[in-house]
């Protein structure tokens, strides 16, 4: 087993340097631009969509978080806390607003389409909290049928694509500046390795405080899939595993370097190949986005899930801009 894990990450590895091969070589006035993120998820989908990949493969390719959970832990070693830690409290009120702010919003639209109430929930946590992992997470507490937890996780994977590959071209237009991109990114887009994708598409900056602002975001999934398990009157048993399950550990090793960082344990030269090779494994993790993206899936969905979907991540997007704008400096 733990060979076919290898031998599905090694081929997620050689799409990645591929990407990063192809993006240097795209050259217009002298820059790059097409990020090899880009390129990563477009060539993971198209071979997703097209061929029929070796079932040897497979287990590697659907653990892809895996390597790219350890990409954000060592990303962690180029991270300064200073200017974030700076604005914590307004940091958190612009994350806790957005969040209230999306799953309510996206909760009333699921009502007024009148769709089933647990579809309704499960879009309403992937919008807010973290994607297809909040859904994956707290569906089973809430006992949803599988057609639910499928249309829900397609529903957000759909809009949380479109917004990695289409945020950091349409900040750079406007001139948004690196910070505030990155916490933007970090509230506004849905799942993690899309939040880190897009952030590190725009700048190192952007990319360290998206991926920071992000995990706490995640933190929140912990007590949402608890509260969902006593609102639905699982075991006591059931609830702590649950909490458990929830609990994203991986944010404790991310923090752990970042704090390392910033405490100079870490030479320049070490910060730099730490971050070189998080920047890399969160590469491999974009082909794995793009390895999961199933164009079927989405023609399945129906019309009212999408636009339930849209709306929500349109909403969170604009309460993230305008409570950064009222609350950060």
């Amino acid at each position: 087993m733990k060979e076919q894990f290898v031998f599905g990450w090694l081929f997620l590895a050689a799409l990645a340097y591929l990407s990063e091969i192809l993006s240097s070589l795209i050259v217009v006035h002298g820059k790059h631009p097409v990020e090899a993120a880009v390129i990563a998820i477009i060539i993971g989908a198209a071979l997703r969509n097209s061929l029929s990949l070796p079932q040897i493969l497979e287990t590697g390719v659907k653990a892809f978080e895996k390597p790219l959970v350890l990409g954000i832990v060592l990303l962690g070693a180029a991270f300064d806390y200073q200017k974030t830690m700076s604005e914590s409290s307004a940091l958190l009120a612009v994350i806790l607003g957005t969040m209230l702010i999306g799953f309510l919003t996206t909760l009333f639209l699921s009502k007024f389409f009148q769709l089933p109430t647990n579809l309704g929930i499960l879009l309403s946590l992937g919008t807010t909290i973290c994607g297809g992992t909040a859904i994956a997470v707290c569906a089973p507490l809430m006992k949803a049928k599988e057609e639910e937890t499928s249309y829900a996780i397609g529903v957000i994977a759909l809009w949380g694509l479109l917004a990695l590959l289409l945020y950091p071209t349409l900040a750079h237009y406007l001139g948004v500046s690196d910070y505030r991109f990155g916490v933007f990114a970090g509230t506004a887009i849905h799942s993690t390795p899309q939040v880190v994708g897009a952030g590190y598409m725009y700048s190192e900056e952007a990319g360290g405080v998206a991926t920071a602002v992000k995990l706490l975001r995640n933190c929140f999934l912990a007590p949402a899939a608890f509260l969902i398990a006593v609102w639905y009157q699982k075991s006591q048993s059931a609830s702590k595993g649950a909490y458990l399950k929830a609990v994203p550990w991986f944010l404790f090793g991310y923090f752990l370097m970042a704090w390392c960082n910033s405490q100079g344990y870490f030479t320049q030269e070490g910060s730099s190949a730490f971050q070189n090779a998080g920047k890399f494994l969160v590469l491999v993790g974009m082909v794995g986005v793009g390895l999961s993206t199933r164009i079927s899936s989405f023609r399945a969905l129906g019309s009212k899930p999408i636009v339930v979907g849209l709306v929500g991540a349109i909403v969170v997007a604009l309460s993230s801009i305008a409570l950064s704008s009222l609350l950060l400096s």
